[in-house]
């Protein structure tokens, strides 16, 4: 079995990272997990959080808002609605997800409306943690 597994993170507007990994920690929405290679095949939603990829060449972290990663045993790959390099985001980048967020919380139906205000607290939880 390989001590590495390909790490690739993207959003809309571009590709965040294409390295090799050692393990990658993941904020799923049903709770963190830690991916490594030999992983199982899984596929999982993300929660607003922090991506921590464990390299050769050190952690790097990405914070993420939404979107879902796709593990197997020698890949992973997340696709990310917002995602920034962590050394380099502000709460301002994140400002706008929020008010959005909090306008679908608004005009959300009854069955949406939980997954909504999740939204909104995991995101406000996130914004806190980078004080």
């Amino acid at each position: 079995m390989a001590n590495t597994m390909q790490f690739d993170l993207v959003s809309p507007e571009r590709s965040l990272a294409s390295l090799e990994v050692t393990s990658v920690q993941i904020p799923g929405a049903d709770g963190d997990m830690t991916a490594m290679p030999g992983h199982a095949a899984v596929l999982t939603s993300l929660r607003p959080g922090v991506v921590k990829v464990q390299s050769a060449d050190g952690e790097k972290d990405f914070v993420v808002t939404r979107g879902f990663a796709e593990i197997s045993a020698d890949s992973i790959s997340v696709i990310a609605e917002h995602a920034h390099v962590g050394t380099e985001v502000t709460k301002a980048d994140l400002e706008d997800v929020l008010t959005a967020a909090k306008g679908a919380v608004k005009t959300a139906n009854s069955e949406d409306k939980d997954a909504a205000e999740k939204f909104v607290a995991d995101l406000v939880s996130l914004m806190d943690a980078m004080d």
